[in-house]
């Protein structure tokens, strides 16, 4: 009789404490900027963490895919690869600069195509959010969310980038302007000994289309968790406004 009320009493505090520790984590509460608490469920934080990425990731892809949008974008402009910048220099002493440029504005033609396919991705990526990605986001420096999809997609961006990138390249005709470049470079290294260059521009423009891309996704996350104004949503001031700035 003692040993049934001994394990009746011990499975009613183990019952007691799971309550509570389940209570503490389906309610969390946040003390705004103003002093008074509010109340986020899970369903409040994951939620509004969706929506601010969602309209971050959109921003991004919209921002990055347009016309210029890699190639008037200082921040994220590709540049002449830099292991074969000696090809950029060489071609330009020998009056081939406007096919530099040309060169140039195409590998940027070729990322702002490739970027037309990022938001299924990044959605996709987002739905998957569980609810400690959550409050990591949530809590996490200016760029948690961005580092988030970072870590979730780039892989996936990559694979579905790098046939787009191909066929960009074919259809700017990237390699009309890169041939003459490195042939003239590779004919003077024969007479100068020097190492002939030919970089993988498809991996190069993949890449750097993959990490402009980023580069708009922070912008518009600083946004929202800087600027009431940003949140445009009910459910983004509620998230966003519970976090002391």
């Amino acid at each position: 009789m003692k040993n049934r009320i001994l394990l009746f009493a011990t499975c009613t505090s183990l019952f007691l404490a799971a309550c509570t520790e389940l209570q503490q984590i389906g309610e969390t509460i946040l003390t705004t900027p103003t002093g008074t608490e509010s109340v986020l469920s899970n369903e409040d934080v994951i939620a509004g963490l969706k929506q601010a990425l969602e309209i971050g990731a959109e921003q991004a892809a919209s921002l990055s895919s347009k016309v210029d949008g890699f190639n008037k974008n200082d921040l994220i402009r590709i540049p002449f690869p830099e292991d074969a910048i000696k090809v950029k220099e060489t071609a330009e002493q020998y009056g081939l600069g406007g096919q530099v440029e040309k060169f140039e504005t195409t590998l940027n033609r070729a990322a702002e195509e490739a970027a037309k396919q990022a938001a299924p991705i990044f959605v996709n990526a987002i739905k998957e959010m569980t609810v400690a990605d959550g409050f990591a986001i949530l809590n996490g420096g200016d760029n948690a969310a961005t580092t988030y999809l970072k870590d979730k997609t780039t892989a996936q961006l990559k694979l579905q980038f790098e046939p787009k990138v191909a066929t960009a390249i074919e259809t700017e005709e990237l390699t009309k302007f890169w041939e003459p470049l490195i042939s003239k470079y590779n004919t003077v290294t024969m007479f100068t000994g020097g190492e002939q260059i030919n970089p993988d521009l498809q991996d190069y423009v993949t890449n750097r289309a993959i990490d402009g891309l980023f580069v708009h996704v922070a912008q518009e996350e600083k946004k929202i968790r800087d600027n009431p104004q940003a949140r445009v949503t009910d459910l983004l001031q509620k998230v966003f406004g519970s976090i002391g700035q």
